[in-house]
């Protein structure tokens, strides 16, 4: 958190976030709840959803072309909302940006708090095979040398069964049951939600633990990061915020259901195909 920004960058512009499909969606509604006066734009690449299946070069690949579209539309800081994405393509992708402007991920503010909230503790972890296969959580909770217990599972079902609507009722709830049942997942005291698809079944997960295990819901530590990123570098935008703006690689119904369900109100979706 301490670099600080080209001093270039204008506060005006607008924070840019992409994810696989529209479970980036909660991220963007809660930094829209912390930060109401920023504009978003957004990027759903719904053609190439889940990423969680996809190898590492692939989806090194799309967050490139999605990135340079952000830049072309002017974004003072980039977030990666998607685990899988940050996993395979942050470095890259920061590397990419060069000075132009700022990218955060959705793995780095999640194992601060492990850092404050769980020294000595046994945690658990549920996401995409490319974030479990990574290995990435467990490097960098071994690398706060703070005797944190990390257990993970890789729960592949869950991000379609989201995509099609399945957030509740019997089918979800016997195959999370199924998924949270595993012996890596007991005996725990937090269980770290390594999907931004996940808090859409977040109540269903509290309900499997009775509500005895803190759900560790990336999007609200996420969004409170980025306050205190631009809070710091003095670029919050101090003009009433412009329209916020969602682009697609596919229309679907159900992304275009959710930003209705999340943002409140009848939301434009640009459809852009992304080259090659």
């Amino acid at each position: 958190m301490a670099q600080r920004f080209n001093m270039s960058i204008v506060s005006s512009a607008p924070i840019g976030i992409f994810d696989s499909g529209i479970g980036g969606l909660t991220v963007a509604r809660a930094v829209k709840t912390v930060l109401p006066q920023e504009q978003i734009i957004y990027f759903g690449d719904t053609a190439h959803l889940p990423y969680g299946d996809k190898s590492t070069a692939a989806i090194q690949a799309y967050s490139i072309k999605i990135t340079q579209l952000l830049l072309d539309k002017g974004c003072k800081l980039i977030l990666i909302a998607c685990n899988s994405a940050s996993a395979a393509g942050y470095e890259l992708v920061k590397e990419y940006v060069g000075n132009k402007a700022k990218v955060l991920n959705v793995i780095d503010p999640v194992v601060d708090y492990l850092r404050e909230q769980y020294p000595g503790k046994t945690v658990g972890l549920i996401g995409t095979k490319q974030t479990v296969n990574s290995e990435v959580y467990l490097e960098k909770v071994k690398a706060l040398n703070q005797n944190i217990n990390l257990q993970s599972l890789a729960t592949p079902l869950l991000v379609p069964l989201i995509e099609e609507g399945f957030c509740q009722g019997e089918i979800a709830e016997r195959i999370i049951a199924k998924y949270l049942s595993d012996p890596r997942l007991q005996a725990l005291q937090a269980i770290i939600l390594g999907c931004t698809h996940y808090p859409l079944i977040k109540t269903a997960i509290q309900s499997f633990y009775d509500s005895k295990v803190e759900v560790i819901d990336s999007s609200e530590i996420v969004a409170q990061a980025l306050n205190s990123y631009l809070g710091y570098n003095n670029l919050y935008r101090k003009s009433p915020a412009q329209p916020d703006y969602f682009m697609v690689s596919d229309f679907t119904a159900s992304f275009e259901s959710s930003t209705k369900q999340f943002f409140g109100e009848s939301i434009h979706l640009e459809l852009i195909h992304l080259e090659g």
